[in-house]
C-alpha cells in the first residue's frame, strides 16, 4: 500500500512540473508594426514565480523600416497597472531585443501589455500599433 501512494504521489508531483513547464513555455507574438517601425518573430512567456522574478518575458526583432526619416522607434511594455517602459532601437538597424518586465510587490506577473512605436518627438503624438494584452 505504501508504494501505491507513493507512486500516486509522485505522479501528481510530475503532472504539477509539467504543468508548470507549459505555462512557461514560449508563445508567439503577432508581427506588429504602422509605418516606420516593425517588430517582427516576437515571442512572450509569463515565468512561474521564483523564475525570473515571475516576470512577463518577451523577445523578438525591433526594425526601424523608415531609415531617412530620422526618427527612432521603440517597444512599450507595461505591466500590473505600472506605467509603460519603453526599450529603443537603433535608427535605421534592426534590433534583437529580449527582455524581461515585472512588479517587484507581487510574486508573478500575468497582466501585460506590448507595442511597437515610432518616435515622433515632443510636438506630435507618437505613431504606435494596436497594443496587445496578454493575461497568464
Amino acid at each position: 500500500m505504501k508504494r501505491v501512494w507513493a507512486g500516486v504521489v509522485a505522479a501528481g508531483v510530475f503532472m504539477v512540473g509539467a504543468g508548470t513547464a507549459v505555462a512557461a513555455s514560449w508563445q508567439g507574438l503577432p508581427n506588429m508594426g504602422v509605418q516606420g517601425v516593425r517588430f517582427d518573430q516576437g515571442k512572450y512567456k509569463f515565468n512561474p514565480a521564483g523564475r525570473n522574478h515571475g516576470a512577463f518575458e518577451w523577445a523578438g526583432y525591433l526594425h526601424d523600416s523608415l531609415a531617412r526619416d530620422g526618427r527612432n522607434v521603440y517597444m512599450q511594455v507595461r505591466v500590473e497597472g505600472h506605467g509603460p517602459i519603453r526599450y529603443y532601437g537603433k535608427q535605421g538597424q534592426t534590433v534583437p531585443l529580449h527582455k524581461s518586465n515585472w512588479d517587484g510587490a507581487q510574486q508573478y506577473t500575468d497582466d501585460a501589455y506590448i507595442r511597437a512605436c515610432v518616435d515622433r518627438g515632443a510636438a506630435q503624438w507618437d505613431l504606435c500599433s494596436r497594443e496587445i494584452h496578454y493575461k497568464k
